[in-house]
């Protein structure tokens, strides 16, 4: 199994997201959708992002946005970076992840698309409405859903156990529980973890 800690406000992780899902289906692996907050996780165990990003290497940075570029042309996916609002307060988004549960992906797949593809904020209830609404989510039970304390609780709880397994950002993915990959980059090696497990059990 794949378990995929993730949190919308990431580009690596939208590419991730998308490029992940058809090699699951193609091994036959189930994937365990896990939203967090990625700024708590920086708070927490990695606040150089925030001087990265404060005094950035110009050369490194000029080539991150390349990177970025050619990733998403290979996915066939559309980025804009940075984005207009960057960082944005992607809170209320991951919280609407685990309110719907098993039926998540829709929704995280409409957030990525509207933050990193069209470049609206996230963090407005009007674009999260809007978002509901091109998904077929009832906007009213939408916003009471996410504000209820246990939803809240479980985005922590998520975000804390990413931590507590090593994890240091988004997207952090593990295979078999204890082996753990970071970034939209190491899929290949994801692949190669899976078909290994698979041989093994066979």
């Amino acid at each position: 199994m794949i378990e995929f800690f993730f949190d919308c406000s990431s580009p690596w992780t939208y590419l991730a997201f998308h490029n992940i899902q058809p090699l699951a289906r193609e091994l036959g692996v189930e994937i365990g959708w896990r939203p967090i907050l990625v700024g708590g996780i920086f708070n927490t165990v990695n606040p150089s992002v925030y001087a990265q990003r404060e005094t950035p290497v110009p050369l490194k940075a000029r080539y991150m946005k390349k990177d970025l570029a050619d990733w998403a042309r290979s996915a066939g996916l559309a980025i804009k970076m940075p984005p207009t609002v960057f960082p944005v307060n992607s809170v209320k988004a991951m919280r609407g992840c685990i309110w719907l549960g098993k039926d998540m992906v829709p929704f995280a797949t409409a957030v990525f698309e509207a933050y990193w593809g069209e470049d609206k904020d996230i963090s407005q209830d009007a674009v999260l409405a809007e978002i509901c609404k091109r998904v077929g989510i009832d906007e009213k039970g939408f916003f009471v859903g996410i504000s209820a304390q246990a939803i809240k609780d479980q985005l922590k709880a998520n975000t804390e156990e990413v931590v507590a397994r090593g994890g240091f950002g988004s997207p952090t993915i593990f295979v078999n529980k204890t082996d753990m990959y970071f970034g939209n980059d190491r899929l290949p090696l994801i692949r190669d973890a899976l078909l290994r497990s698979k041989a093994s059990a066979a």
